[in-house]
């Protein structure tokens, strides 16, 4: 791990091999663009470590890179879908929350890293509706048009019983009302509004 983190150091900050002069001082960011300077050497990084991590073939060492990007660069979301799709593949689905619950503290408006978490809880033997309903409800929240928020929030409601069957019918209808955009989400809609008898 230190030498891939090196060798990321070096080849960011090495001086051009091309025998260049020294560069003066007129190159150098302004005083106050000194943050943002930092904020895109550790983007790069974070992008090289992603990089490295998707070649290799340890897992573990994989997993510490993209755990280490997300370090670096909180708001680089393609460490994040990384991880999750790691955990996932191995059922760990608290660890998929996890990581897009961090994501969350840096992109609070990612519509997908809300379905995601829902996705994970809706994983998990057996399906933790309470838990998933919130964030399929915030992802609709951030984006009305989600069908396949919409979606999900009716299957949840209609798990519930006949106490939600209202809410369940008005986010199914909601999930098939424009086809067009999404005809899967819809497709699916029509199926458990048949389920429920209410097609």
């Amino acid at each position: 791990m230190v030498c891939a983190l090196m060798a990321v150091t070096t080849s960011v900050f090495a001086p051009s091999s091309l025998g260049a002069a020294p560069v003066g001082p007129t190159s150098l960011p302004p005083a106050g663009d000194s943050g943002s300077y930092a904020a895109g050497a550790n983007s790069v990084k974070a992008h090289d470590l992603v990089s490295a991590a998707i070649n290799m073939t340890d897992s573990e060492r994989a997993v510490k890179l993209l755990w280490q990007a997300t370090e670096l660069d909180p708001t680089l979301e393609e460490p994040y879908m990384y991880l999750a799709l790691y955990y996932n593949s191995r059922s760990q689905f608290d660890r998929v929350v996890q990581v897009y619950q961090k994501l969350l503290k840096y992109q609070p408006r990612e519509t997908t890293a809300y379905i995601n978490i829902g996705e994970a809880y809706m994983s998990f033997s057996p399906p933790r509706f309470d838990s998933a309903l919130p964030y399929y409800l915030k992802a609709l929240q951030l984006d009305p048009n989600n069908a396949f928020a919409a979606l999900r929030v009716g299957e949840v409601y209609a798990q519930k019983g006949d106490p939600y069957r209202e809410q369940a019918l008005r986010y199914l209808n909601l999930a098939r009302s424009d086809r067009s955009r999404n005809p899967t989400a819809a497709a699916e809609a029509d199926k458990v509004l048949r389920e429920m008898g209410a097609s």
